[in-house]
């Protein structure tokens, strides 16, 4: 991309200089902690988010951030960035390379910067409001395909209700809807595939913020759809949403509102 804002190099070099940090973490034997909520804690999460935070307190002191880690920081700014020093740590922690860093500025709910790097396969994706969505600075658009040809992945938060939908979804839309489901475990990447045309469709089901906004914004320049699950209007920070190539995305709105209908779920 030609004239990047100053927002957007920043946020790239945040990404870019944490990514270093899980780099180096990834040499040696990662210690696995566990939160209250059960989910995977390492080492690597709070210091790939103390980089992140530097670097944009550095240059945008009057900001606000929200970060997994240590939650919000210099609240009342309409400028909030949205970061995951991690996203996919239980990945990153057993090795597997399908990891990232989210980045993402948020102006009064407006999606402005998203950037997501997997610093394993040094794929940088990353898009501005209006000017494109690209991978390690080549433009990207979503895929084509329709359901013969389709990938798509399921994601879901900690919820008991939202695990019975990922489960009727994982499970029973293989049946003759589409081709392939996945849980790859990283919805930040999830996102940033569907963006670049490898994934057709990713449902989100109530995750945070910092997870996918980076990766919507990249959705949604990449030339995709983004909706609620049941078809309305998506806007910011709605976490239950269907982001697709746009092909079959009616189909997908129709399906998970019958999982739905299947577990009593309004």
């Amino acid at each position: 991309m030609e004239h990047k804002s100053k927002e957007l190099k920043i946020a790239i070099k945040a990404a870019l200089q944490a990514g270093k940090v899980l780099e180096k973490h990834l040499k040696t034997d990662i210690f696995k902690g566990i939160k209250d909520d059960k989910s995977i804690s390492v080492v690597a999460d709070s210091e790939s988010e103390e980089v992140i935070k530097k670097i944009i307190s550095s240059a945008f002191p009057k900001h606000s951030i929200l970060g997994e880690e240590t939650g919000m920081t210099g609240s009342g700014s309409d400028y909030v960035w949205h970061i995951d020093p991690v996203d996919g740590t239980r990945n990153f922690a057993h090795g597997i390379p399908f990891f990232a860093i989210s980045v993402a500025l948020i102006y009064k709910n407006d999606l402005q910067v998203g950037v997501v790097y997997n610093p394993a396969t040094l794929s940088l994706f990353y898009a501005e409001r209006n000017k494109g969505a690209y991978l390690n600075d080549k433009r990207i658009f979503v895929s084509k395909d329709g359901i013969e040809r389709s990938m798509i992945t399921a994601s879901r938060g900690k919820g008991k209700s939202d695990e019975k939908l990922f489960r009727e979804l994982m499970y029973d839309l293989p049946m003759g809807v589409v081709a392939s489901v996945r849980d790859f475990g990283c919805v930040a990447l999830d996102l940033s595939f569907v963006a670049q045309g490898a994934m057709e469709a990713n449902i989100n089901l109530g995750l945070r913020s910092y997870d996918f906004a980076a990766g919507i914004l990249i959705v949604k320049e990449a030339g995709g759809k983004i909706t609620k699950l049941d078809g309305s209007p998506w806007s910011f920070p709605e976490n239950y949403f269907i982001a697709s190539n746009g092909v079959f995305h009616d189909l997908l709105v129709e399906e998970v509102k019958k999982q739905k209908a299947k577990l009593n779920m309004n």
